[in-house]
C-alpha cells in the first residue's frame, strides 16, 4: 500500500543556539495518509478555501480573529477524515542535544537525525512511502537523499521512494501540517495568548481529539502521536 506523508517543523533556528528565543521545545511534523485519499483531502481544503474565500498560504502564524473559522474547520476536516489520515510529532530540547558528542557538532546532521526519528517508527513492511518535506536551504545539499537512503537501509521490507522537498505555499497538506504542529508548538512552548484565536484553535483541537492539553502521547496513539524524546534513552 501507498502512504504519503508531509512535514514541516517549528522553531529550527532554537538548534542554531538563537539566544533571543524562550522556546523550550523545538518540534518536526509529519501528515500521514494513503494515497487513495490525497486528493479527496486537497478536495476538501479547496472547498473550504471557497466556502470562507481564503486563498492565502495556510499558516499557524495566519490565525487571527478574522480567519479563525476557516482554521477551526480545518481543524475538523483533519479530525472528520477519521483514522487514516494521521498526524505525528517529535518534540526535542535543543539544550539538551550534545552536538558534539553525536552529531559531529553539525547543527544541521543532528536536526536530520531526528527527522529519522520522526519518521522511522511509522514505517511498516511491505508498504510504500513518498515522503514531501518543507523546501528549506542545508548547508549540505544531498541531506534529503541521505535521510531516504537510511529509512530504506533501517526498513529494507518496505519501500522508500523519495524523500523531496516542496514549497509549502503551493502544498495544501504540507500546510495543513504546518497548522497542526503550530498548535502542539505554542501549546507545550507555552507561547500563544489565553484570550486569542490561536488559543481557540487549539482548545478545539484538543477537545474533538478528547485527550485533553497536549503532552507526551503513548507510542500507541495513532491519530495524533506526539512523542517527546527522551535524549537519555527511552520512549
Amino acid at each position: 500500500m501507498r502512504f504519503d506523508v508531509y512535514c514541516d517543523e517549528s522553531r529550527p533556528d532554537l538548534f542554531a543556539g538563537n539566544p533571543s528565543c524562550t522556546d523550550k521545545y523545538l518540534f518536526i511534523g509529519s501528515l500521514w495518509l494513503p494515497f487513495e485519499m490525497r486528493a479527496g483531502v486537497k478536495n476538501q481544503i479547496r472547498q473550504l478555501r471557497e466556502e470562507y474565500n481564503m486563498y492565502a498560504e495556510v499558516k499557524w502564524q495566519k490565525v487571527c480573529p478574522s480567519k479563525k473559522d476557516v482554521y477551526i474547520a480545518l481543524v475538523d476536516l483533519f479530525i472528520n477524515s477519521g483514522p487514516d489520515l494521521r498526524f505525528r510529532c517529535i518534540a526535542i530540547e535543543p539544550k539538551k542535544v550534545d552536538l558534539m558528542r553525536y552529531h559531529q557538532n553539525d547543527r544541521e546532521l543532528g536536526f536530520y537525525k531526528f527527522y529519522y526519528q520522526l519518521l522511522h517508527h511509522w514505517i511498516l513492511d511491505f508498504n510504500e512511502y513518498h515522503i514531501f518535506c518543507d523546501l528549506k536551504t542545508n548547508r549540505v545539499r544531498d541531506r534529503l537523499n541521505t535521510l531516504s537512503k537510511c529509512l530504506q537501509n533501517a526498513n529494507l521490507s518496505a519501500a522508500i521512494r523519495h524523500v523531496q522537498a516542496l514549497p509549502s505555499k503551493g502544498t495544501d497538506l504540507i500546510q495543513l501540517t504546518d497548522l497542526l504542529l503550530g498548535a502542539v508548538s505554542a501549546r507545550m512552548n507555552d507561547t500563544s495568548k489565553p484570550d486569542g484565536a490561536k488559543t481557540e484553535v487549539i482548545e478545539h483541537l484538543e477537545q474533538r481529539l478528547g485527550k485533553g492539553r497536549f503532552r507526551h502521547t503513548p507510542r500507541a496513539e495513532q491519530k495524533f502521536n506526539i512523542f517527546v524524546i527522551d535524549l537519555k534513552g527511552g520512549w
